[in-house]
């Protein structure tokens, strides 16, 4: 039992914490949600002391399920949303500022400020990204323009900004270390992802200092110490691995060799190809860092989709059609099609390959005789369309996706699974840890922490759940037709309305 890892992961609506076991087993499992705000349209905030919060209840409750003491961790992993930033001051240990969420659009016509000035090439050259609200950095000058708190830490020299994986290590050591791993601050827009270390030419652009950002550490490895015993419910082990929640499913999918790819639909929805240890070039993609062990940094081919699983809460809580999200399946089920209707889930605008900030949901195709069932189908429908949208700008840049391995919540719906093979037309695998998000962190842990010996032990526990192998659906590949031009449509409604 004292061999145990703690894997912690910090997602955007809630925290999730696990009690793992070296052979990859789930001994102990803790969840606690947190407030969403939404200040106003296009704004989306958290509480970085009520992630905290949710972080500790969710380690006592996994603790207790596993019937585990502190002292049978042995070492602890992080995994976590990205993007989302986190401004404190070290003089009180305390967040400061509203934490701003990866969804967050209110920075967008400073983007595209950015990009009429003609600064997305270089931009794209050092971090791989494109210049959107969705990173960190156009987060970051905001707060600094517009927190009156978060401007008199600076002054006085002690804002600290991060990830939230920094602000958790920060937590968990008392504030003595401050400190991000490579996965995370390549998705900052601010990290030159070809020298592994923050680009001084950015931060001078985005009017950041240096001192105030993590330092920048390996994924797996010693990275800071639990130890103070009041500090994280009298858990004393190391942090030994680290790593944004894409990167970690990634991991944990045992994706280990150039070529193998995963999507997690969870909020959103994220396309990753292990790329190797050369940074992949791409226009429509996103190049970024996988993973760094040692000094050896591990690339990946991303596609990122800001709404996944989030349509399906917003069938759930705004519509009120099911009373819980498992439900879609069952309604999306009662219908043999989705009846002509076409849902668009541009909820926080249309990420990858597109990347319109602007676009907003829709839904089109609708008469008299449109259903509940029909919408819930639509929905499932364009979550597996937005995937091949990624999927087919990889095979247009080169990369030959030729299987696929889910996970996160929205995995375990047997109907999305076999229509994402369908319209994909290769396999989807499911494996038997659909958590592969919060397994990656254990698995980058255990290897840190000299628990497994080699990342071959990663691949040894990794299990297939069940292979849905695609079919042959004609109406599936003329609703993507249908589901192209609704995307169309509501491009031009969003140039019409802000223009």
């Amino acid at each position: 039992m004292n061999q145990l890892i703690l894997a912690v992961d910090q997602g955007t609506t809630g925290s999730t914490v696990l009690v793992v076991h070296p052979d990859g087993s789930v001994l102990g499992r803790g969840y606690r949600e947190h407030p969403q705000h939404f200040p106003t349209p296009g704004l989306v905030e958290h509480d970085a002391n009520a992630i905290w919060t949710s972080v500790l209840e969710s380690t006592a409750t996994a603790l207790g399920q596993a019937k585990a003491r502190a002292q049978d961790i042995a070492a602890i992993g992080i995994t976590n949303q990205r993007e989302t930033i986190v401004a404190w001051d070290a003089a009180t240990g305390r967040s400061i500022g509203p934490t701003i969420v990866w969804q967050d659009r209110r920075t967008s016509a400073r983007c595209a400020q950015l990009r009429a000035e003609g600064r997305e090439a270089r931009v794209r050259e050092l971090t791989g990204l494109p210049i959107d609200p969705y990173f960190s950095a156009t987060k970051i000058e905001w707060l600094l323009a517009n927190d009156a708190d978060v401007q008199a830490a600076a002054q006085a020299g002690t804002l600290r900004l991060g990830t939230i994986d920094a602000w958790l290590v920060h937590r968990m050591s008392g504030g003595a270390v401050h400190a991000t791993d490579a996965s995370n601050a390549a998705r900052t827009m601010l990290f030159d992802i070809h020298a592994g270390a923050w680009s001084s030419e950015l931060c001078e652009l985005f009017g950041i200092d240096v001192a105030w950002l993590p330092e920048v550490v390996a994924s797996s490895g010693h990275i800071a110490e639990a130890a103070a015993a009041d500090t994280f419910l009298g858990i004393s082990a190391p942090v030994t691995g680290i790593a944004g929640d894409q990167q970690s499913a990634l991991f944990g999918q045992a994706c280990l060799h150039e070529g193998q790819a995963k999507a997690t639909y969870g909020t959103g929805a994220f396309v990753l190809v292990n790329s190797g240890a050369n940074a992949p070039a791409s226009t429509a993609l996103i190049s970024t860092v996988g993973w760094r062990v040692g000094e050896q940094l591990t690339y990946a081919l991303e596609g990122s989709i800001f709404t996944a699983g989030a349509s399906v809460q917003w069938l759930r809580d705004q519509m009120q059609f099911v009373g819980a999200s498992p439900e879609v399946e069952a309604l999306a089920k009662s219908v043999p099609d989705s009846g002509g209707v076409v849902v668009v889930p541009a909820f926080a605008g249309l990420g990858a390959p597109i990347w319109d900030s602007e676009a907003r949901g829709a839904t089109l195709g609708l008469t008299r005789g449109t259903s509940r069932g029909h919408i819930a189908r639509a929905t499932l429908e364009a979550v597996a369309f937005r995937v091949k949208q990624v999927v087919d700008a990889m095979r247009a840049e080169g990369t030959d996706v030729r299987e696929l391995r889910v996970d996160g919540g929205m995995a375990a719906n047997d109907l999305l699974m076999q229509l994402q093979a369908d319209v994909l037309g290769i396999p989807v695998v499911r494996p038997v840890q659909i958590e592969t998000t919060s397994i990656g962190a254990a698995y980058l842990a255990a290897a840190g922490a000299g628990i497994y010996e080699s990342l071959d032990e990663v691949e040894s526990v990794w299990q297939c759940e069940r292979t849905f192998e695609p079919g042959s659906d004609g109406a599936l590949a003329a609703g993507f037709v249908r589901f192209e031009a609704a995307v169309a449509a509501v491009r031009a409604f969003a140039s019409a309305t802000t223009a």
